[in-house]
């Protein structure tokens, strides 16, 4: 997004730096210890199909997709709609996410691309070094209550004190969008991951508890479930189908 990103006077010279930089690393990868698909380490990418900065970042984080233990998510923001071309996958909704991901992080804007790994911290999407250490930094371990997931409900069992449950619904496969107009304007940008449905099924508190699905509203996409100390926290636990 170049000089039009609205970022933190602290971190300016940073976030620049980062969104400006070329991918020519090959993806990075969580650490190896504690790797765990029924344990996914949780990476959310914001983005916008309206910023020039975020098909490098899309590029970087979309071979994490590949990986059994790690749960790749692409929340299209709406805030850069206006700068020519409207993003066809955003959503108020997940522009509020990230939101809530910069109170907790002590942020006073938002910016894109962003990258937040287990709900715990955040990066620069772009920057392969960047993203590496935060996929060490951020691991979240092997703690955290055990999710059961089937077609019609998620049962969340294990010690805890409370959180919010959220239900993430995201199209796997590769969908590749032409851009007509914008920063982006004649490029056709690779999606992959892009969350489509996204709702709170409610609060676990501790011991076990099972919550309903709803039907998805929309055919082929894979389900996930976040176990979250309230919007913007540390991600206990994650599942996905």
């Amino acid at each position: 997004m170049t000089v039009r990103l609205k970022l933190l006077a602290a971190i300016l010279p940073a976030l620049l730096a980062g969104c400006q930089q070329a991918v020519s690393a090959p993806a990075a990868t969580p650490s190896a210890a504690g790797a765990d698909p029924g344990h996914p380490e949780v990476v959310e990418l914001f983005q916008s199909q309206g910023c020039s900065s975020c098909p490098p970042a899309n590029r970087l984080v979309m071979p994490l997709a590949d990986r059994p233990d790690t749960l790749v998510l692409s929340w299209q923001v709406t805030y850069w709609d206006h700068l020519g071309w409207k993003d066809k996958f955003a959503d108020p909704a997940y522009t509020a996410r990230q939101w809530s991901y910069a109170r907790k992080l002590g942020h006073n804007q938002v910016w894109t691309p962003q990258v937040v790994v287990n709900g715990r911290g955040d990066v620069i999407g772009s920057d392969p070094r960047e993203l590496t250490g935060a996929l060490h930094k951020f691991h979240r371990g092997s703690g955290g209550p055990v999710i059961a997931l089937s077609a019609k409900d998620v049962r969340i069992e294990g010690p805890g004190t409370g959180a919010s449950v959220a239900l993430v619904r995201y199209d796997p496969k590769i969908v590749q969008v032409p851009i007509l107009a914008g920063e982006n304007g004649g490029a056709t940008l690779p999606h992959r991951n892009v969350v489509k449905e996204y709702a709170m099924l409610g609060s676990w508190r501790g011991g076990k508890q099972s919550f309903a699905l709803p039907p998805a509203r929309h055919p082929g996409l894979k389900t996930a479930i976040l176990v979250q100390q309230g919007e913007g926290g540390a991600i206990l636990a994650a599942a996905h189908d």
